[in-house]
């Protein structure tokens, strides 16, 4: 009997430290939002655009936050930048991308370079303006946006949101590809080819500065050309994305402000990632805005309170969730 009743206690206090030992391990676990490093992915691949761009510079001080803070290994894509970074989403072949608002609605849409709409897409946040920076020399005779009738132009390189802003844009003023000679450069190719007198102007559309620009100033008179910011908000109608903003004074040593169209960039995911997994994206990329600032100046004008502004596409449970919290 004895032995039956220590038996008995035995239980009892072994049960009783299991639960305590629960109890421990319950309290111990992160609270309030604060969720364990790590992710279910062990790779994160993320789609920027070209090799000078503010996308690649900003993707490469994230990707190197990701690797370090989250235990990962997160590095960057250069690509042809949007059109090409939708399709690597959809190919599974990266994890994040940036891109261009206009781009990111033709394939939420499934029109323009998109057929069909693209379902594995998802938004973590509209981040800060790219300025459509048309730019030529002084002595070219291209003083306004109609002046680029007829004109050898770089519109961005292929499958880039540059090239679709510039062809919309083109037509929305009544001008064709048929109407320009038309070439498919990238920043620092267009740059090259402006300084060379192979092109009359081009289209460099980015956040600002954008280095191919600092660095073509040093050796070119160039101008900026400006676009009526009228004529955007006519443009806007039938493409909403497009705002009319001022490329500020002194940004390449122009003396005054410099009218232009402006379109929201954007930071998305793979709508098939966890929830857990980008919601830990999403908090280390935000508390990280110092970081890429110190990469890229145009990173500054990404804030939390503006990030659910100007969405194009469906934002990820996983990113709506980090916006709950704060």
């Amino acid at each position: 009997m004895k032995t039956k009743f220590i038996k008995g206690i035995a239980t009892v206090l072994l049960a009783s430290a299991v639960l305590a030992a629960c109890g421990t391990e319950e309290s111990a676990e992160p609270t309030n939002g604060e969720e364990a490093k790590g992710l279910d992915t062990n790779l994160v691949t993320i789609a920027t655009g070209g090799a000078s761009g503010p996308y690649n510079i900003i993707g490469t001080a994230l990707g190197e936050r990701y690797s370090s803070e989250l235990g990962i290994n997160s590095k960057t894509q250069t690509t042809g930048a949007s059109v090409e970074n939708v399709n690597l989403i959809m190919q599974e072949k990266v994890e994040m991308a940036f891109l261009m608002s206009d781009v990111l609605s033709e394939a939420v849409e499934g029109v323009g370079n998109f057929p069909e709409k693209v379902e594995n897409i998802s938004q973590i946040a509209a981040l800060y303006p790219n300025f459509v920076q048309i730019v030529t020399t002084v002595d070219s005779g291209i003083n306004s946006f109609e002046d680029l009738k007829g004109k050898r132009i770089a519109v961005g390189a292929q499958n880039s949101g540059v090239e679709v802003n510039a062809r919309n844009l083109l037509e929305g003023h009544g001008i064709t590809y048929d109407d320009v000679e038309e070439d498919y450069l990238g920043y620092a190719e267009a740059a090259d080819a402006l300084k060379a007198g192979k092109l009359d102007a081009a289209f460099l559309t980015s956040g600002i500065p954008n280095a191919s620009l600092m660095e073509l100033e040093q050796g070119l008179d160039m101008k900026l050309v400006p676009v009526d910011p009228e004529k955007i908000k006519e443009i806007a109608q039938d493409q909403a994305y497009f705002i009319a903003m001022d490329i500020p004074a002194g940004t390449y040593g122009n003396e005054e402000a410099v009218p232009t169209a402006a379109i929201m960039n954007a930071l998305v995911v793979r709508s098939d990632m966890s929830d857990d997994d980008v919601y830990k994206l999403t908090k280390s990329f935000f508390e990280g805005l110092g970081e890429l600032a110190n990469a890229h100046q145009a990173a500054a004008d990404i804030s939390v309170e503006a990030a659910q502004q100007g969405m194009v596409a469906p934002v990820h449970p996983g990113a709506q969730r980090y916006y709950d919290e704060q």
